[in-house]
């Protein structure tokens, strides 16, 4: 499952703001922290492939100790990072040649990242 940050009775903060309505606080899913081993094994996987499934995933989540939803969430977070940086590396590429290339998203960007969106499982 996912781990949950309690609420704190103090907010160091100060009051709540008016999206809080003074409600009973919100629980917050805790950032998951990789160990360094983790990630290394994480991005020699990715270089393999960028899209870990099924059995793999199984496998690989038992092999590091986390959920089959932290691989899956890591995966997805790194391919957007990839096209991030294949996005940057082409444009700076076109600036070399003076051709200039607004980088922004385009449809078919927006479409690959709407494939990544995170999907929490229970």
């Amino acid at each position: 499952g996912l781990e949950l940050s309690h609420c704190v009775g103090n907010n160091p903060l100060g009051p709540a703001g008016p999206w809080r309505s003074g409600g009973p606080c919100k629980m917050k899913r805790v950032r998951t922290v990789f160990k360094p081993e983790q990630l290394e094994r994480l991005e020699q996987e990715f270089l393999k492939q960028q899209y870990m499934v099924g059995t793999e995933r199984v496998d690989l989540a038992a092999t590091l100790h986390l959920t089959e939803t932290q691989v899956k969430v890591w995966f997805q977070n790194r391919r957007i990072k990839w096209r991030k940086q294949s996005m940057e590396q082409k444009a700076a590429k076109l600036s070399q040649f003076g051709v200039i290339q607004p980088v922004t998203a385009d449809s078919t960007d927006i479409k690959d990242h709407e494939e990544d969106t995170v999907d929490v499982e229970l």
